[in-house]
């Protein structure tokens, strides 16, 4: 009997070359039609894979008759070889393709000038003094302005500066030229209370008065680690019936409280100043300061004397107030055990950013 009549009276092959023939042409067109790495893996997938005419005709290799099983399995082993080979070239040429999509496309014209935008923020003392602010509104006072080019009559005669007081002179203060205008740059807000005790800058009635004034002033100081020609102040004045030294010592101790902790503490020391009488230096306890817990001065205050009074129009027997001043800048070093306040005025961006945002 010859092979061919062996074969015909054999079973018959369940994988045909025309099958494996159809399944490696699918596989290629859909090769070449993948136009990216990733199309080419699902191309990949459904022509190559488990679930693929190729996988399922190879599995089908054990019903092949054991004489067709040597030319099967040739058959079989040059179509997948075929299919390898298709897929990993046509993967090597879409990686060169979409390597160069991604050069052009992130290719940086180094002539063009750089557009560096960075995000800012308000200044560490703009926002410290908003939020010194925040604390005297929810108390229920006001915040009022007024001029930085003042006149010498609210800057020192309401206030109760004699004439010859050092602090009218031009060594201490900024007179606006010509003098005989007698204007000069504030060297406190103290006049901003004094407009508010004329009905100034209020929103509700002339008396009672509860005002915070924050704003710049300006002294002829040189410029160096505990001094600036140009520094921020707040000041805060009551005026109300029956306000006693208890009221200051109160809305002082909670004022402390607010800016350096629950912990913090306030003293008074008895001190001088022309428009408060009795006056007093405050220190505030600062639990928490670097290098250990310690006394700080930080401002002064007093009740108002009676001719600050008597100035705006107001009877010192049916009134009473008092009256206080700080730094925002010595707040803001307190805070933060800042040496050197040059560190605050010079522009620096890395000075703002370490605090974030935030004071």
């Amino acid at each position: 009997m010859s092979v061919s009549e062996e074969n015909a009276s054999a079973a018959p092959n369940p994988i045909t070359p025309e099958a494996v023939n159809a399944a490696v042409e699918a596989a290629l067109a859909a090769a070449a039609a993948a136009s990216t790495t990733a199309e080419l893996k699902q191309a990949r997938g459904e022509h190559v894979g488990d679930g693929s005419t190729i996988a399922r005709l190879n599995a089908r290799m054990r019903e092949v008759p054991k004489e067709l099983k040597a030319e099967t399995g040739k058959l079989m082993g040059q179509a997948r070889g075929r299919l390898e080979g298709a897929f990993k070239g046509r993967e090597a040429e879409l990686a060169v393709q979409e390597a160069a999509e991604r050069l052009v496309a992130e290719t940086v014209d180094v002539t063009e000038a750089p557009v560096r935008r960075t995000g800012g923020s308000r200044h560490p003392l703009a926002q410290l003094q908003d939020e010194v602010s925040d604390v005297f509104v929810g108390m229920g006072w006001e915040v009022a302005e007024g001029p930085e080019i003042e006149h010498e009559w609210f800057n020192f005669d309401a206030l109760g500066f004699d004439p010859d007081h050092p602090a009218r002179a031009m060594q201490d203060t900024f007179f606006i030229e010509p003098a005989e205008r007698h204007l000069l740059l504030r060297t406190h807000t103290s006049p901003v209370q004094i407009r508010s005790l004329l009905g100034e800058n209020l929103t509700n009635t002339r008396l009672p008065v509860y005002v915070v004034a924050p704003g710049k002033t300006y002294r002829t100081d040189e410029l160096d680690a505990t001094h600036t020609p140009v520094f921020s102040q707040i000041e805060g004045i009551a005026i109300d019936r029956g306000l006693t030294m208890a009221h200051l010592r109160g809305t002082l101790e909670h004022f402390a409280r607010q800016m350096f902790g629950e912990a913090a503490e306030i003293r008074l020391r008895p001190n001088f100043f022309p428009f408060t009488e009795p006056s007093a230096e405050m220190d505030v306890w600062q639990p928490n300061a670097k290098g250990g817990a310690r006394w700080v001065e930080w401002g002064g205050c007093g009740m108002v004397d009676p001719n600050v009074l008597l100035a705006a129009g107001i009877d010192p027997d049916e009134y009473q107030g008092f009256a206080f001043g700080m730094g925002i800048e010595r707040t803001l070093q307190f805070r933060h055990d800042i040496n050197d306040m040059r560190d605050m005025v010079e522009g620096d961006v890395r000075f703002n950013r370490q605090f974030g945002g935030l004071v």
